[in-house]
């Protein structure tokens, strides 16, 4: 080996590297541990006020040296990122809503085709792959759209557009325009959820743009509130100033109002007595006019609704009343019914009525909410706008009360001295509106100058630090809707990290030992090596900055269990070296030699497959691809240089190396199995299989996970052991359909639902967390609180432990990624075997095996997903393992084929080539089962020590691997072999037949 110093040296600078960039995670990891003991110790068991003390803690260290002159806050950024797996938080994708912007751009245009286009455009992006903007000019023109087209004047050529929109431009050229327009309303949006978030508080948040359809990814790594972290990304931070109308002006109007109501309404019982009497036109003179006090129609308005009682002697009072939030909805639906609004006096002939911020009722626990009616114009426009807005933080009032101060800047001086001007002198309230949520109406003592106000409303500390963090941030420019989200508590993840250490130190053992037991001395070379590549791995991924999840730990204990391939193929090749009687030195130099071809193949087709997956997965698939690359070009190197150093010098003084040990020296030397008779025996068991699979697939079908169907799953953690079955009963009778099992102990279970998934926001997710928790309580400790079950802790033991949604569009968007994953990787890997072996034969058979390998694995899996006591969704962890199972089947039958070739060039034409085969097949053998078992026992280890979650993935990889070392011998090498001959290369009779 040429230049051994340079790679010495390159080696030892390397690794100390890596170990510069992990001690990053080691030194603030301790800064941690003592902000989170100091954090306990002043909370005293309060769980926020611990969240805020902790982040105190660290910010008031940031700028402290913790090594090397390095303060916490530079260290933090380049430490080793933990997945929100490990270390708990919460995921979500926004949708940014593309049909808001639209409307927008058109100036909230009435027109009848415009509409059309926007609704036939939400119901193509349900199972369409084309943007917002691409079925919404689709749709306006096969609908026959406009006269004018999109460039009318009632649509986008107006004042809003200006001068880039004129009524002369096709809808192409309007296309154009508004393509322009909507990539910068999503830029902008990016860039404030990106300002929320940097002030929220998290360590390592990560925010990027997904494709060109509006679509953003937020990852919070540690954060614990699912609730506030929706209510801080959806909100749309739309802050308006209204005068509020006088409850002595409104309030007479509400009598009005119970009055009419008194005379339209009937109640669903009044309707069933009305049914069940003989003569209907006499039962509603009785309902309504009433026989006696007992059969008199109640008051519909005021019975759900209680107006402020002091409005006589405080008629300037804005607050109306209140109603419970479960009346909300009912009580609008009177104030916008026709007859109703026709009823209006002229004071509130444009007023709109806007609900106050909901608040809890000390005494009984409901959630209440005030009622306020805001003076307006006929376009609705308020005295002021939030657009003003410079500043914003959290303070406490004189009375202790937590407030938002929010400061102006520009005109928004000048308009808050005027509209604080005419408050104090006509004694109205001034409604502080923030996203259509009154949050108060204050009524101002006097004219305010400096812009400068305060906005107050029954505050927690943490939701007024929130609410000033989307103040400053400014309002998107378009509703913004989960449409994904994923929430795991820390100690889920921190039995994630402790099972995945676990299985990795398992794994590392058995394969150390392994090695040293096969190969003796050479096999402790290839151990330091491995040790090397270890420690290569976890640098490279600090270095990077990326991040390590929990399937990204089972890559590289993967990458561990296929990393000694590299070197098992060296040593069976130097081992050949030596038995044809060459010197060591020459067998080594050889074995390295000869061996290089088949290690850069096998590898390559892997880390393609891989590449394909990190292209189209997301999160932790990403992770477990990144991990995987990124061992396989470190296991390159440290087999083939690492490995070749130790070696070298060990052997340069003249010391034997055996390369093997007293009982593994003669293991598969001299095979002669005759592969490619027995393949008509492979082909029917393998039809056999593939048959019953597919006959499985066709009757009862895959279980498909939420990735792609859509739903809710919940991660639950009871006190007992609990029964699945009895726990889904329950929960289908409250939710209409759910699926309920077992979750690794018998005291998890895993509740998946598809109740209500085509409804989106916070409140529809907190109300069927609320149903779930109503449902399941009768299981849980008898004294568990609604917020007990819901909030996250390090130490809880009982409750919601993990949250994941898809919303049905993404859902079907991560099933056509998917099976372009599979079909890209399939198309890759097929090019670069037919470049490199230069018959498309090679590449059929490599297809061919691979084809094989997914329909067995995707049979087994339709078949045993009853039947096992483990997860066995079909899932994006899935996908990974399909295409690692991919990988793993090509790397073995490029090892094959690259001694085919070796053995055809050998003999320089293809006479007796089922005797070639048959000996290359045999050549390998050792190497394909040692590798195997290698594996084998890797993935074991992962399968019965590691998180449940990722247990369906391995045992995907651990039949992968099975059928993947059988095809490589009796499915890719004997279709390789018959399309050869079928092709007319014929070769001796007598030798096929002894072959």
């Amino acid at each position: 080996m040429q230049n051994k110093g340079l790679i010495r040296v390159f080696a030892i600078v390397f690794g100390l590297v890596c170990i510069y960039q992990l001690s990053f995670t080691y030194f603030t990891n301790q800064a941690e541990t003592k902000a989170d003991a100091w954090a306990e110790t002043k909370a005293q068991g309060n769980s926020e006020l611990k969240e805020v003390f902790e982040r105190n803690y660290l910010d008031s260290i940031g700028e402290d040296p913790i090594m090397l002159g390095i303060t916490y806050n530079e260290a933090k950024k380049k430490e080793l990122n933990k997945g929100l797996d490990l270390k708990g938080g919460i995921n979500v994708i926004l949708q940014i809503s593309i049909r808001d912007i639209l409307t927008g751009l058109a100036n909230d245009s009435k027109d009848p085709a415009f509409i059309a286009a926007l609704d036939s455009a939400d119901e193509r992006q349900k199972d369409g792959q084309n943007t917002y903007l691409e079925d919404f000019v689709a749709a306006f023109e096969a609908n026959g759209g406009s006269d004018a087209g999109l460039a009318s004047p009632t649509i986008f050529s107006n004042l809003v557009m200006g001068d880039k929109v004129t009524n002369t431009m096709t809808n192409d050229e309007v296309q154009v325009k508004l393509k322009t327009e909507i990539d910068e309303s999503i830029a902008s949006a990016f860039e404030t959820l990106r300002n929320r978030i940097d002030k929220f508080g998290v360590t390592q948040p990560n925010i990027q743009s997904l494709g060109e359809n509006g679509r953003i990814l937020v990852e919070l790594p540690g954060a614990k509130d699912m609730e506030r972290i929706t209510a801080l990304l959806e909100r749309k931070a739309q802050l308006e100033f209204y005068d509020a109308v006088g409850a002595g002006q409104v309030i007479p109007y509400l009598v009005d109002v119970n009055e009419i109501l008194k005379k339209t309404e009937v109640t669903s019982e009044e309707e069933e007595a009305l049914t069940q009497t003989d003569s209907t036109d006499n039962a509603v003179d009785d309902l309504l006019e009433g026989a006696d006090e007992e059969e008199e129609v109640s008051n519909p308005l005021f019975e759900i609704f209680s107006p402020n009682i002091y409005y006589t002697q405080q008629p300037s009072l804005a607050n109306l009343g209140s109603a419970l939030t479960r009346d909300i909805p009912i009580i609008t639906e009177y104030l916008n019914r026709a007859d109703i609004r026709r009823a209006r006096p002229n004071a509130l002939r444009y007023a709109k009525f806007v609900w106050g911020k909901p608040v809890v009722n000390k005494e009984t626990g409901d959630e209440v909410a005030s009622l306020y009616a805001l003076q307006s114009n006929r376009s609705g426009t308020p005295v002021m706008s939030g657009d003003v807005v410079s500043g914003a933080r959290q303070d406490f009032s004189q009375s202790g009360e937590v407030v938002v101060n929010v400061q102006f800047e520009g005109q928004g001086v000048n308009q808050w001295a005027k509209i604080t001007k005419l408050s104090s002198q006509n004694q109205t309230g001034i409604a502080i509106v923030l996203d259509d949520v009154v949050y108060s109406a204050p009524v101002a003592s006097e004219e305010i100058g400096g812009g400068n106000t305060q906005i107050s409303g029954s505050f927690s500390v943490l939701e007024a630090q929130d609410l000033a963090t989307v103040l400053k941030a400014g309002k998107l420019p378009a509703s913004a809707t989960i449409i994904q989200a994923e929430e795991i508590g820390p100690s889920l993840g921190q039995e994630a990290i402790d099972s995945g250490i676990l299985s990795f130190l398992i794994a590392l053992a058995f394969v150390l030992l392994w090695m040293v037991f096969y190969y003796g001395k050479a096999g402790l070379f290839a151990d330091i090596a491995l040790a090397v590549n270890i420690l290569f791995i976890f640098g490279v991924l600090a270095g990077l900055g990326a991040v390590l999840t929990l399937p990204g730990i089972a890559g590289i204990v993967l990458t561990i269990g296929m990393s000694v391939d590299a070197n098992v193929l060296i040593f069976e090749r130097i081992k050949e070296e030596l038995r044809k009687g060459k010197s060591q030195k020459d067998a080594i130099k050889d074995g390295f030699n000869n061996a290089l071809s088949s290690i850069l193949d096998a590898n390559i087709t892997t880390f393609l497959t891989a590449l394909i997956l990190f292209l189209f997965g997301t999160g932790p698939v990403q992770g477990f691809a990144t991990t995987l690359m990124i061992g396989i070009a470190t296991s390159l190197f440290c087999a083939i240089f690492i490995t070749r150093l130790f070696i070298d010098g060990y052997g340069k003084n003249g010391k034997s190396l055996e390369f093997a040990t007293g009982m593994t020296k003669n293991l598969f030397v001299n095979n002669n199995i005759d592969f490619l008779g027995k393949r008509k025996i492979a082909y029917a068991i393998s039809g056999l299989l593939i048959l019953g699979g597919i006959a499985s697939l066709a009757t009862s079908g895959l279980d498909a996970g939420i990735d792609f169907v859509g739903g809710r799953t919940y991660t639950v953690r009871f006190d007992q052991a609990m029964d699945a079955s009895q726990v889904e009963n329950t929960v289908v009778e409250a939710f209409g359909s759910a699926d309920v099992k077992t979750f690794g102990t018998d005291d998890q279970l895993k509740i998946t639902t598809k109740y209500r998934i085509d409804e989106t926001g916070a409140d529809v997710d907190n109300e069927v967390e609320r149903e779930l928790f109503t449902a399941i309580k009768t299981y849980l400790p008898a004294d568990m609180t609604y917020d007990q079950f819901s909030k996250s802790t390090d130490d809880k033991t009982v409750g919601k432990m993990q949250y994941y949604m898809v919303g049905p569009t993404i859902a079907d968007d991560i099933k056509t990624g998917a099976l372009w994953a599979v079909i890209g990787s399939l198309i890759v890997v097929f090019l670069y075997i037919l470049l490199r072996f230069r018959r498309w034969q090679f590449s059929l058979g490599a297809v061919a095996a691979v084809f094989h390998d997914v329909l067995l694995v995707l049979g087994v899996f339709s078949i045993f997903k009853s039947i096992m006591p483990f997860d066995m969704e079909i899932d994006q962890n899935f996908i990974a393992a399909i295409l690692t199972v991919i990988g793993y089947s090509l790397n073995d039958t490029v090892v094959v084929f690259d001694r085919i070739r070796e053995y055809i060039k050998e003999h320089g034409s293809t006479r007796g080539f089922g005797k070639l085969i048959n000996q290359a097949l045999n050549s390998t053998l050792s190497r394909t089962l040692n590798t195997s078992v290698t594996t084998l026992i890797v993935l074991l280890a992962i399968f019965f020590l590691g998180a449940p979650s990722i247990r369906g993935l391995m045992f995907a990889l651990i039949v992968g691997v099975l059928v993947g070392t059988y095809s490589s011998l009796f499915i890719a090498t004997p279709v390789m072999f018959d399309t050869v001959q079928k092709k007319g290369l014929k070769e001796d009779k007598e030798e096929e037949e002894e072959a």
